[in-house]
């Protein structure tokens, strides 16, 4: 007998191989898209350079704000592994916000956390300096990682990085070797980065916001 998971695929389900663009930046669409399995890159054009904003697995969904407000998409987003995605029309999601409390407060919590995590890409970007701006980065990533022995655990490799905050990998990886150094950081052979104090961190970085505000003295 089909499985819920399946039968949802059957009615709204597609496949996206590889490299799919599902959407692009300022294209006009009136879907929203849950990911069953596989990832997606939200990627965003800034002075023509390419910025990974946030990579999404399964459970996770996007595009909804063109039903909510009937705009152009506001980003694009890129097939990074294989993926099953459900694919929600305006009826079906007024439906779904309608008859199901459950669906609609996760969403609150959803967008809710997009626009914190808007704000603090918003407190990055006002950072001049590329120290402050990895470490500030690092020290936010740190309070939604995995609670390990000797630290927290983030999954973010250094090319990675270089990409979300738009900066040269050389820059990103001139921190990384300081941070290595000050034995603030491991970094792990399966793209994972561990932090070995997030306290340490926060406070690294309030001393290169104090450096950049004043100088040396």
């Amino acid at each position: 007998m089909p499985s819920e998971t399946d039968r949802l695929f059957e009615r709204f389900g597609r496949d996206f191989p590889v490299g799919t663009v599902v959407f692009e930046e300022g294209a006009v669409g009136n879907e929203m898209y849950v990911i069953q399995t596989g990832k997606v890159n939200i990627v965003k054009k800034s002075r023509d350079v390419e910025k990974v904003l946030v990579t999404l697995g399964p459970g996770a969904f996007f595009g909804e704000m063109a039903i909510i407000n009937q705009k152009p998409r506001s980003a694009s987003v890129v097939v990074v592994e294989e993926a099953k995605l459900l694919v929600i029309g305006p009826k079906t999601f007024d439906a779904m916000i309608r008859g199901n409390a459950e669906i609609a407060v996760r969403m609150i919590k959803v967008l809710a956390q997009r626009l914190q995590e808007a704000d603090e890409q918003i407190e990055n970007l006002l950072l001049t300096d590329h120290n402050s701006r990895v470490v500030h980065y690092l020290s936010h990533l740190a309070t939604r990682g995995k609670p390990v022995t000797g630290g927290v655990m983030v999954q973010m490799r250094p090319d990675d990085l270089a990409v979300t905050l738009g900066l040269a990998v050389s820059e990103v990886q001139e921190v990384l070797d300081k941070l290595l150094k000050a034995r603030l950081i491991r970094i792990e052979e399966d793209g994972g980065m561990l932090i070995h104090d997030a306290k340490r961190l926060r406070e690294f970085l309030e001393f290169l916001e104090m450096k950049e505000r004043f100088g040396d003295i």
